[in-house]
């Protein structure tokens, strides 16, 4: 409706659930006597900042396709949902790791973040980070909880900054990366409960046996690329990542006798 001015909304003190897309709204201040409000949508409109007054009972809010350049100033204290892909973002540093101690969901897709660090975030199961310009892994060892993690279309070349305290993660999405080597792939042994593995558009997939070197490295591996391993692979993985243990063994076995 091209709206500029919501003052109107001042009044409405009841209201649950607002809906405020496609506008051309650059200032949410008059949403701050809405303390009811559960569910927010703010898509597509002139929002230089995600920065409001705390509501209490907020749940849900999505700033997709603003001009939103950082994320300071998000507080809401039962906020569980938050979307802010296609904006300008370049740092994660600024949300409130003291505030926004219930978001599970955080979608930064489409953005220009270059490092992970920022992200700390206890409670979040779910993250969303494709489509940006990340280069380092960073700060993500605080996130216990977390199941799902795209990095798709980023510009990772190391997998450093995976760690063992990351023990829900199951699945982790990696495509149109820079990763060129299977040495890489092995430092994602770090994550006890990796079962989902996107490695696609990376220089690595190119590899001869690719299917099997990921397999070698990642015994628990139960997908990869959208596709289940099968029964003779983990079989062929099995009896791969045996004889190498074995050559490692002799390789590293201390030499008997010598001069005395």
């Amino acid at each position: 409706r091209d709206l500029t001015d919501i003052n109107l909304l001042e009044c409405f003190i009841q209201l649950r659930y607002v809906d405020l897309s496609e506008n051309k709204l650059q200032d949410l201040s008059p949403l701050s006597s809405l303390t009811h409000l559960l569910w927010l949508k703010v898509d597509g409109n002139l929002l230089t900042s995600a920065c409001m007054q705390e509501l209490p009972y907020l749940q849900i809010i999505s700033f997709a396709h603003n001009r939103i350049k950082d994320m300071e100033g998000i507080t809401h204290p039962r906020l569980a949902n938050l979307s802010l892909k296609g904006n300008k973002i370049q740092t994660a540093l600024g949300l409130s790791h003291s505030q926004l101690f219930s978001l599970q969901i955080l979608d930064l897709r489409g953005n220009k973040i270059e490092s992970t660090a920022g992200l700390n975030l206890p409670k979040l199961k779910n993250l969303y980070l494709a489509q940006n310009a990340i280069r380092s892994l960073e700060g993500l060892e605080g996130l216990g909880d977390l199941t799902t993690l795209h990095l798709r279309d980023n510009e990772l070349e190391t997998l450093d900054g995976f760690y063992n305290s990351m023990k829900c993660l199951q699945y982790l999405n990696l495509r149109n990366n820079g990763i060129t080597s299977f040495q890489e792939v092995a430092k994602l042994q770090a994550l006890p409960m990796l079962q989902a593995l996107v490695l696609l558009d990376n220089p690595c997939s190119d590899e001869p046996n690719y299917r099997l070197e990921v397999l070698v490295l990642l015994p628990r591996l139960q997908r990869l690329d959208k596709e289940l391993y099968e029964q003779d692979e983990r079989a062929e993985a099995n009896k791969v990542r045996q004889k190498r243990q074995e050559e490692e063994k002799v390789r590293t076995a201390p030499v008997e006798g010598g001069e005395g």
